[in-house]
């Protein structure tokens, strides 16, 4: 039988609580788009990574875009699952694939609030369970949630997932792990999670199960068909990854970020560099107090192989706190301090954290560049 963190009424006020938040974020969307003139629904469904994964819901893999400078980017950057889920929703409710892709990630975004309260509640009781869901929704990136994008599908099964493992549910986890890989190449985090959690587990028990050996075999296969689909199509081993090289997206070992860091420390502002530097200690300082909260060992390597997934690749810097937005054990630590408040004070944070989410997304959004 499952748990009773398991139960939609278990879970009720971690899920309208994060729905109150991402409709604060909203409402500031939609209330500087019209002082600024724009379509805040466009802004969410019909920009950056959207339209890419909205043309492949329509016409299928297959297209490319050459920048000035002779790069080439290719749809097979995408994974499948997101515009997959994206065309069929279109056929069966008659609309159009821009709008069926709003609708699976907000259908998502409550699926992976859900998730995400079921592991904290676990780890760290019911109260620091819906306070984590709840900061998953005020992320700074948070805005991503509520865009046509993969991270609230990925975070969903990634949160799943993690959960089985903790319930010793190999099989269960492995099958959402493969959903996962079908939907991010940061999946590889969550093959990493399940597959070191079972090594340690047979190293302490000295005996291997059939259900945890199917579940890690299971975990890599649905990033790894991908990246044998393109290779297939492109008739080159390497394809996926010189696909993915082309956008500027090769993993360089942090080589790209740390040049960026020093270009901003010598530049004309360098209180940008010293901003920035104080981020990235900010991010290991949180990393080292989930170590110290001694999460368990698969929620533990996730979180950490996201953030360094997140650091050592060559992409645009901009996007590196979007890629992280997945790692939510992170916010565990500050969840469990804030479970301490009472429930006003509580409020009041959450709502402030709320409205300065909603307003760093709507500059965002309403920006030139992508998140």
């Amino acid at each position: 039988m499952p748990e009773h963190h398991d139960r939609p009424a278990s879970a009720a006020p971690a899920l309208w609580g994060y729905a109150a938040v991402r409709a604060v974020g909203l409402a500031v969307l939609a209330v500087a788009a019209a002082v600024a003139g724009e379509d805040a629904l466009h802004r969410l469904k019909g920009r950056w990574d959207s339209v890419w994964y909205v043309r492949i819901a329509e016409h299928g893999y297959g297209h490319e875009v050459t920048l000035p400078d002779g790069s080439v980017h290719s749809d097979l950057a995408f994974f499948p699952l997101l515009p997959a889920l994206e065309r069929g929703l279109s056929e069966a409710l008659s609309i159009d694939v821009a709008t069926a892709g709003l609708v699976v990630s907000w259908a998502a975004s409550l699926a992976a609030a859900w998730g995400i309260y079921a592991v904290g509640e676990r780890v760290a009781g019911r109260r620091a369970g819906v306070v984590l869901a709840v900061l998953w929704g005020v992320y700074p990136t948070a805005f991503v949630q509520s865009m046509a994008y993969t991270e609230t599908l990925f975070t969903a099964f990634a949160a799943w997932s993690l959960y089985a493992v903790l319930r010793d549910r190999w099989i269960l986890a492995g099958a959402l792990c493969v959903g996962a890989g079908l939907t991010r190449p940061s999946a590889a985090a969550l093959v990493a999670a399940l597959g070191i959690t079972a090594l340690a587990t047979v190293a302490r028990e000295r005996r291997l199960s059939v259900r945890m050996a199917a579940g890690v075999l299971l975990a890599p296969l649905g990033w790894l068909g991908y990246v044998v689909f393109v290779a297939v199509r492109e008739g080159s081993a390497t394809a996926y990854f010189a696909v993915q090289a082309a956008w500027g997206n090769s993993i360089d070992g942090g080589v790209a970020l740390a040049r960026f860091v020093w270009e901003n420390l010598t530049g004309p502002v360098p209180l940008a560099g010293v901003g920035l530097c104080a981020a990235l200690a900010l991010v290991g300082w949180v990393v080292w107090l989930c170590v110290r909260q001694r999460q368990p060992l698969p929620v533990l390597v996730y979180t950490v192989a996201i953030v360094v997934i997140s650091l050592v690749g060559a992409a645009y810097f901009g996007s590196r706190p979007r890629l992280m937005m997945p790692a939510f054990p992170l916010l565990l630590p500050a969840a469990v301090a804030l479970a301490r408040l009472r429930d006003r004070t509580l409020v009041v944070v959450l709502a402030g954290l709320a409205l300065a989410s909603g307003a760093y997304g709507a500059f965002t959004l309403l920006g030139a560049g992508p998140p």
